[in-house]
């Protein structure tokens, strides 16, 4: 088995969601590590009380042959970042993230969810917390294409502006959770109303589909939500600027854009007449 820089931790990062809660809990161990010293078999599995069958099987659902093997590569895995190698690894973070978003895009629904926007009266941003720093960016992108759009990251707001949606409105939630109380509920009431709802999460879940026309998926990673590391909406970022190149290559977009220019060089001329 050939093994390149960081491919241990690769590892268990795209097989975690395939684990048991045993095996996550070894999983977690290893991805948050930054010792290598006592990492014996006998030694971790006290330390997380498990077996040491559990260290075997789980080493050899990664791919190994077992726990020796798997040992061998981690040690040489995480030796690569000690104290003068931190960069590397919010780079490499980076880098595991980017690549997972280019797997996840969905082309035909990238399409659709441009034409639900283009096609649209009105089109609201829901985000709390961090999320609603990129709702605000969002807004700030697409109204400059002439887009009637408005970010919301006030919860009492998020309840009024959905009890006022209807057929002709878009709600974009943004949630990396998918449970954010306040998100989920502004998005019930305005499907009830009948607006359009599309959703960026990393929530697989199924009980989401009740409440959205689209579910724009995203990768994370653990604790990925808490930013210690990295900016946890980074992937956001990403999927919204291809939804943002779908955008501008609809037809209705040029509509928009052709009256939004209009009105910015009306604005211009009158402010010169005063």
């Amino acid at each position: 088995m050939q093994y390149s820089d960081n491919t241990v931790l690769k590892n268990l990062k795209s097989r975690y969601d395939q684990f048991t809660n045993v095996e996550k809990t070894i999983a977690n161990f290893f991805i948050n590590n930054k010792e290598t010293t006592k990492l014996s078999s006998k030694s971790i599995a006290e330390k997380l009380f498990v077996s040491e069958a559990s260290l075997s099987r789980f080493s050899k659902k990664c791919g190994y042959k077992g726990f020796r093997e798997f040992i061998f590569e981690y040690e040489k895995n995480i030796s690569k970042y000690n104290k003068e190698e931190i960069s590397n690894l919010v780079i490499n973070t980076y880098q595991d993230l980017l690549d997972s978003c280019h797997r996840m895009i969905d082309q035909e629904q990238m399409k659709k969810v441009a034409h639900l926007l283009t096609t649209s009266n009105r089109v609201c941003v829901f985000g709390m917390g961090s999320s609603g720093i990129v709702a605000e960016e969002i807004n700030l992108r697409f109204m400059r294409l002439g887009l009637n759009i408005e970010s919301v990251h006030d919860s009492h707001r998020i309840k009024m502006l959905s009890s006022l949606a209807n057929k002709d409105s878009v709600i974009i939630a943004i949630s990396l959770s998918g449970t954010t109380k306040e998100i989920l509920q502004g998005i019930s009431i305005a499907k009830s109303n009948g607006a359009k709802v599309i959703m960026i999460t990393s929530n697989r879940s199924f009980h989401l589909v009740s409440f959205c026309d689209e579910i724009i998926l995203i990768p994370t990673i653990k604790d990925l939500e808490a930013g210690d590391c990295i900016s946890p909406q980074f992937p956001v970022l990403i999927m919204v600027d291809v939804l943002y190149t779908y955008f501008i290559n609809t037809e209705c977009y040029y509509k928009t854009k052709l009256s939004t220019l209009n009105g910015l060089f009306k604005f211009e001329d009158e402010s010169i007449l005063i």
